[in-house]
């Protein structure tokens, strides 16, 4: 650092341009470098322009969420530590909630310990994306199962992550699914491509032995069809959102199922989604 003492400095044959530059090239600084030549008389100087620069790639807010209490806040203090993130650790529902409710997160990491099961754990998932839209989600497994991989993307989650992988390819993770890619090795994605084409699937085998549902219930059933979410179909009946959510739960136990996906699925079978608007007619059969 002795040769980049000031701004202006000669240079003879023993100390030039070069030698300055790979001191650059050797030394990593916080700013902008650039040496520009100048000729003042009989004189070469070489000039250093420093120009501060904003940070272009600032850390990545990441609220982890795992009712483990020691894993999980294990895990928010190595990403604090990592300097690429600002971690904060969950490990209740009502502090999901409210963490969510007063800061905005770029990525949020969540097991799916919430409730007395799996199922209950991506209904809260689903919950979470309604309340903060936009959240690239990571669902945090013990293991590679098909089911539970199958139904994190369902409720929307944009990867999937074992615990069982290393710290260096979690954050690789939070950084892709930060970007708008999509986290899941190929073996996952297998899962999710077998679960699109299975004409039957294993889910809707329940639904023979499955209760009627009331009118309002059907009614309901119809707009998750219609994809509308619990605050849209709170507004269209004129009831609350707390309401609606109460009777999804009738009806999620009712029908032996645990997403909406199922439900739209079983509204669609049983006629209950109206046809598009103005849908051309079938073809005719040669």
């Amino acid at each position: 650092m002795a040769g980049i003492q000031g701004l202006d400095c000669p240079h003879s044959s023993d100390t030039n341009i070069s030698t300055v530059g790979a001191l650059d090239s050797s030394l990593s600084f916080p700013f902008s470098v650039k040496f520009s030549p100048l000729v003042t008389g009989p004189w070469n100087h070489a000039r250093l322009h420093l120009s501060s620069l904003p940070n272009p790639d600032p850390r990545i807010r990441v609220l982890v969420a795992d009712a483990v209490a020691m894993s999980c806040r294990l895990l928010a203090d190595a990403l604090q530590r990592s300097r690429r993130f600002e971690a904060d650790a969950a490990v209740t529902s009502n502090q999901v909630l409210e963490y969510l409710s007063h800061k905005s997160y770029g990525v949020l990491l969540i097991g799916t310990s919430f409730g007395q099961d799996a199922n209950e754990g991506f209904r809260f998932l689903r919950e979470v994306q309604e309340m903060q839209q936009g959240i690239a989600t990571v669902v945090l497994l013990d293991s590679t199962d098909r089911a539970q991989v199958v139904e994190a993307f369902r409720s929307g989650a944009h990867g999937v992550f074992c615990r069982s992988d290393s710290f260096q390819s979690l954050c690789k993770c939070i950084q892709c699914v930060r970007d708008g890619q999509v986290w899941a090795s190929s073996v996952e994605l297998q899962f999710v491509i077998d679960a699109l084409v299975d004409p039957e699937p294993k889910e809707s085998q329940s639904l023979a032995n499955s209760r009627p549902l009331s009118k309002r219930e059907e009614e309901i059933a119809r707009l998750v069809a219609e994809g509308l979410s619990n605050r849209q179909i709170s507004q269209r009946l004129g009831l609350s959102e707390h309401t609606i959510k109460n009777y999804l739960f009738r009806i999620f136990e009712k029908l032996g199922v645990a997403t909406r996906v199922e439900l739209a699925l079983y509204a669609v079978r049983r006629g209950l989604r109206p046809p598009l608007k103005n849908a051309p007619p079938p073809a005719p059969i040669a």
